[in-house]
């Protein structure tokens, strides 16, 4: 990777861009091919199962926001697009994520990214426990800067997914919803 290095910080960005665009949605959808692959006999009633189905609910309302920031991670980034796939996760909501994180990755890698992963093996090529070491205490700091933020409500989402549509009187879009007793089926206003 030493070639994109040198190259200008634009065409590098481009680059990268381009390749995490084509790795990130061939896994996505490789994750959608393997559900429909799966969609057969017992593997599809347990896809059809209540808890897959509320757990699918749940992944596409707010896995847009989480596909976006797993590209700021290693290892996880991957097992989070399959996922999208596997739940079947639109491509509205995923498509502007994978722009988003993508777009996010390939500025970090072609700026810091591939300093910081080359000045971590030159560290564990001189002493692999000091790499280990420095690499636990990232991790660390990253568990504890989530569990703070999650605790002080920040990363809490506002729902299970299992709510229901709200309309624009405030009236809920779901047959045999309560009408409020102002109203009557025969007239609205």
């Amino acid at each position: 990777m030493d070639w994109v290095q040198s190259l200008p910080i634009v065409p590098a960005v481009a680059f990268l861009y381009v390749v995490v665009l084509c790795r990130a949605g061939g896994t996505y959808a490789l994750g959608r091919g393997a559900r429909k692959a799966a969609n057969r006999g017992k593997v599809a009633a347990w896809l059809e199962s209540p808890r897959v189905e509320r757990a699918s609910r749940i992944v596409n309302k707010w896995g847009a926001p989480v596909v976006a920031f797993s590209f700021l991670t290693i290892g996880f980034q991957t097992a989070c697009n399959a996922a999208a796939g596997l739940t079947g996760m639109p491509l509205r909501r995923y498509l502007p994520a994978l722009a988003v994180g993508g777009f996010a990755w390939a500025i970090i890698y072609a700026t810091v990214g591939l300093a910081a992963i080359g000045l971590w093996l030159e560290l564990f090529f001189r002493s692999p426990w000091a790499a280990v070491a420095a690499l636990a205490l990232m991790v660390v700091l990253v568990i504890y800067l989530v569990r703070h933020k999650h605790r002080s409500g920040g990363l809490a989402p506002t729902g299970t997914g299992d709510e229901p549509e709200v309309g624009s009187e405030g009236i809920e879009d779901e047959p045999g919803a309560a009408q409020p007793a102002s109203s009557s089926p025969s007239v609205r206003s």
